[in-house]
């Protein structure tokens, strides 16, 4: 189960709306679906939580390149919403080489490239060995709005409540009542 919410910081304060995620696909969908929550230049939240699994948040400010923290980036990758927010930027990979080197040599010793069906650990590149375990991204994304980078981490990882993080993150930037609206 999952919950998303929108926050857009205007003149009034903060907005809050639950999105419609039905059509995002890409990280792409889902900063246009944040740019229409607000206007021009406002900055916007994009909160996303797997019921206690894990959380993200997303950044867009007007038409910069969206910010991204994920709590634990290998539970994301396990969900299709997850799956959206781990850019090769995020994950640190260069978009330039996203072609695993397997395509180029035989790391297996097999040929044609086929797979070694004696070693089952052999497999290499797959999507699961870039992902790692724990919080992932920008943790500073919310240090101008009144969280901390150490305040974020603090939601994430080991023993963190990842169910009432949103509700603390939200608390620290004074837009909980906006959020608790939605939820």
């Amino acid at each position: 189960m999952y919950f998303a919410a929108l926050l857009a910081r205007t003149e009034d304060g903060w907005q809050a709306s639950e999105p419609d995620l039905d059509d995002v696909e890409t990280l792409a969908d889902l900063s246009d679906l944040a740019r229409t929550a607000g206007d021009e230049e406002e900055t916007v939240l994009v909160f996303i939580e797997q019921e206690d699994a894990w959380f993200g948040v997303i950044r867009v400010d007007g038409e910069e390149d969206p910010r991204i923290y994920v709590s634990d980036a290998a539970a994301a990758a396990r969900s299709s919403y997850g799956e959206i927010l781990l850019t090769d930027e995020v994950l640190g990979r260069d978009p330039e080489n996203a072609d695993d080197l397997d395509d180029l040599v035989d790391l297996d010793g097999t040929e044609d490239g086929d797979t070694d069906d004696t070693d089952e650990d052999a497999v290499v590149g797959s999507s699961e060995d870039h992902v790692p375990t724990g919080p992932l991204g920008e943790t500073d994304l919310l240090a101008d709005l009144g969280m901390s980078a150490t305040e974020l981490l603090a939601l994430s990882g080991d023993g963190a409540l990842t169910g009432e993080a949103l509700g603390e993150i939200a608390d620290a930037l004074g837009a909980a009542d906006v959020l608790e609206a939605v939820r």
